[in-house]
């Protein structure tokens, strides 16, 4: 691990990005260019202090997870984020899997809505970044969270959705997933995610073995929300140039009670607003 070179790397990275590039205001006045250090560490969620040890070549040595969430507060290029990799002595990702770097245009337009939940997902379900609204509506994304897996596994994500479309939904992802699969056989993510589902799933392995085939496209779907209620929300699906990553935005339609739910999401955030004991 060269810490020195890192150390110089991060510096600059930091120092050539401002507030309005990451989605933040810049706030007071700034004595010198750039993002402040605990900017950065939040972007990549992690300490100010261990960042802050990272610029000082000091810190330990980065996991490859840590590295790719300094890839993406950094908003580095694919060049920029292998280089950074070598630095620590680290390969790469692989070039023939879906990458867990998101790619800057995307990030670009995620820090751009402020008003609408949005998150990059892999094609098979990985969350890579989202916004604070998708935080608010569906939770944080955490650490090696996805989509799929959480819908079939955790009872907590399927109580967003109302039970009558939950069983469209499992379809819907099941079919995606099987489309990936086929169309990327080295790449061990979703074949990995397969074989843990069909361990774990009975309601996946029941449908993995229609064999349904259905790229996810753009829907309508609705989510049952604990403080504003149910909201029907449109569902936006971007693609990446190698559509192995997509940007999804819901957004609900003007004039629509959702509508005015969403508006009232953003205002509420991810507060609980939910009675204390000694007020119930």
């Amino acid at each position: 691990m060269n810490r020195p070179e890192l150390a110089d790397f991060l510096r600059r990275g930091r120092a050539r990005l401002e507030p309005s590039d990451v989605g933040l205001t810049a706030g007071a006045r700034r004595r010198t260019p750039g993002l402040r250090r605990e900017e950065v560490a939040g972007l990549a969620g992690m300490s100010v202090d261990y960042y802050t040890r990272l610029e000082q070549s000091r810190g330990p040595r980065p996991s490859r997870q840590m590295l790719g969430a300094l890839a993406r507060a950094l908003r580095l290029s694919g060049d920029e984020r292998d280089h950074l990799f070598h630095l620590v002595g680290e390969e790469p990702p692989r070039s023939d899997s879906a990458s867990a770097h998101v790619r800057p245009g995307l990030l670009l337009i995620l820090d751009r809505l402020h008003d609408a939940p949005a998150q990059v997902i892999t094609d098979y379900g990985d969350v890579l970044a989202q916004n604070a609204m998708a935080t608010a509506l569906a939770g944080p994304a955490g650490t090696g969270r996805n989509i799929v897996r959480r819908f079939f596994t955790d009872p907590l994500a399927r109580d967003l959705f109302p039970p009558e479309d939950r069983r469209e939904l499992a379809r819907s992802h099941v079919a995606n997933l099987r489309a990936v699969t086929a169309a990327r056989p080295d790449d061990p993510g979703p074949a990995r995610l397969v074989a843990e589902l069909l361990a774990t799933s009975e309601e996946f392995a029941e449908l993995w073995e229609t064999h349904e085939v259905a790229i996810r496209r753009a829907s309508v779907k609705r989510f049952r929300h604990p403080t504003v209620g149910l909201l029907e929300l449109d569902c936006e699906i971007l693609l990446s140039s190698g559509h192995d990553q997509q940007l999804i935005v819901h957004t609900a339609r003007p004039g629509t009670e959702s509508h005015q739910r969403l508006q009232l999401l953003r205002v509420v955030g991810v507060q609980d607003l939910s009675p204390s004991p000694s007020e119930s």
